[in-house]
């Protein structure tokens, strides 16, 4: 099986090669020009169609997978066929910067409904008896494939919402990928194994050349691909596996999860926006800001390189006291529940002391000073 990874891992390092290779002449339709939005913190244009590595990367990881299990075939090749409206309208919105975020989330919830249709992906258990007699229930099966196409849009959006540092969205994935590979392997599902391992080959091959300097970027097809994957694999784990518990997908994503509806809360109800507006007021812009002034960029430059991969390895570190609890108890539902808890605390515990201006030592943002209420609720 280590085929896959590396196959995967090769085919994405070398599609990623070409983009940055040739950037100069496809600048102008695949780059990042707009560096004045809130979110934007690099100082240069830089390619945002890092998705067509993560696409090569799963197509080569699938193709090797289905070499070496023939049975694997068709549903790999169902799976690929899932990821074509959400990762098409990603790329294409990468491309033209004219594609609404409605009919993205609307691509999105179809590449849902095509994994319940092709691959039969829909929550089947939750761990309540009750809930889960309405989900066994003939007349109200349908419940478990809407809560499943809702899962999908709304963790391929969170893949979209937390990439905004070198390295960041892509580690996470890293992180998941490799999570939901050893419980495959723990309860022998050779399809999402092979799958999981192909996602981590095919986004390690993009981080290569991600981390640290941002030679390219996810984009929205990137993150959208990588997000639906982590939503898939998560599902059909734990509906092929009932003792696999289902809050072992949704911690193993609790990071870009809860950063998504902690922004919608903060938006609608703390600055009173809409909530589909951008700021940038997420914890990683927030802790990019202090690192500004620590040791990470003396130079306080926005944007610059050095002080956006240096936030990064910060956000790993938050996102593993979600994944490896998950990895640990996935079928424990009591300890992964505690767990789920544990993380919320923490996650809440930094962003406040962040904004409250004490931020914890081990961030090492020196010289911090407190600056007018208003410029929070502003940014």
């Amino acid at each position: 099986m280590i085929w896959i990874l590396a196959i995967a891992l090769v085919c994405s390092s070398i599609a990623m090669l070409l983009v940055v290779g040739s950037a100069d002449r496809h600048a102008h339709w695949s780059a990042d020009h707009d560096l004045s939005g809130p979110q934007k913190m690099h100082v240069k244009v830089v390619p945002r169609v890092g998705g067509i590595g993560i696409l090569a990367g799963l197509i080569g990881g699938s193709a090797a997978a289905a070499w070496m299990h023939g049975g694997l075939a068709r549903d790999l090749v169902m799976m690929l066929a899932c990821t074509v409206p959400a990762f098409g309208s990603g790329i294409w919105e990468d491309f033209t910067k004219a594609i609404s975020p409605r009919r993205r989330m609307v691509a999105l919830a179809l590449s849902g409904l095509l994994g319940v249709l092709l691959l039969g992906g829909q929550i089947t258990h939750t761990g309540w008896e009750s809930f889960d007699g309405l989900l066994a229930s003939h007349g109200l099966m349908w419940l478990g494939a809407v809560g499943a196409i809702f899962a999908v849009t709304g963790v391929a959006n969170s893949v979209n919402i937390i990439d905004g540092m070198n390295g960041l969205a892509s580690m996470c994935a890293m992180m998941v990928s490799a999570a939901l590979a050893y419980i495959a392997w723990r309860v022998g599902d050779d399809l999402v194994f092979a799958l999981a391992l192909a996602t981590l080959g095919a986004t390690l091959g993009f981080f290569l050349w991600n981390y640290p300097r941002g030679l390219v970027f996810l984009g929205d097809g990137g993150a959208y691909l990588l997000g639906f994957m982590l939503a898939e694999l998560g599902i059909l784990l734990t509906a092929r596996h009932p003792h696999v518990s289902m809050l072992t997908p949704l911690l193993l994503v609790a990071y870009p999860v809860f950063e998504t509806l902690f922004t919608m809360y903060r938006r609608r109800f703390i600055h009173k926006r809409s909530m589909t507006q951008p700021d940038g007021s997420h914890l990683h812009t927030l802790i990019y800001r202090r690192l500004k002034q620590g040791p990470f960029d003396e130079s306080g430059v926005r944007g610059s390189t050095r002080g956006n991969s240096g936030t990064s390895p910060y956000l790993w570190l938050l996102n593993a006291v979600a994944v490896i609890p998950a990895t640990i108890w996935w079928d424990n539902t009591p300890a992964l529940a505690l767990s789920l808890a544990v993380f919320v605390l923490a996650y809440l515990d930094v962003y406040w002391r962040i904004v409250r201006f004490r931020s914890p030592r081990w961030m090492g943002a020196r010289r911090e000073q407190p600056q007018p209420a208003e410029s929070f609720n502003k940014s």
